[in-house]
């Protein structure tokens, strides 16, 4: 078991790793990597090796939808405050607020919904 979680963070880390260090270089094409739906076809592949469950696959994929369209507006709001020239710690602060703020109003609208969140 352990060896499976080495082998999933060792490729979780390569492809942060990939993205921040391609951004370094060209932010756009950083940003391209990071926005690439890589992490959850990672991970729905190991949930499918460790349950080869549709219902929690699909459940899974309609989840991860509506939890990026929460959090959306925090790299908007991380943008804006850059260019208005807020300090960084600030600035990933008040990101991280607003996201988990998209998440909450996303889990609570979800669950009155029925939606898998």
């Amino acid at each position: 078991m352990w060896g499976q979680l080495l082998i999933k963070a060792l490729i979780s880390g390569a492809v942060v790793a990939l993205a921040s260090e391609t951004a370094r270089r060209n932010p756009g094409i950083g940003g391209l990597i990071a926005s690439l739906p890589l992490v959850s076809p990672f991970a729905l592949f190991w949930l499918w090796r460790d349950t080869g469950d549709p219902a929690r696959i699909a459940d899974f994929a309609v989840s991860t939808v509506l939890y990026v369209m929460a959090s959306m507006p925090a790299f908007l709001v991380l943008a804006w405050l850059m260019r208005r020239g807020t300090a960084f710690p600030v600035a990933m602060g008040a990101t991280v607020a607003v996201c988990m703020a998209g998440y909450f109003v996303m889990g609570w609208v979800g669950g009155k919904a029925g939606w898998p969140v």
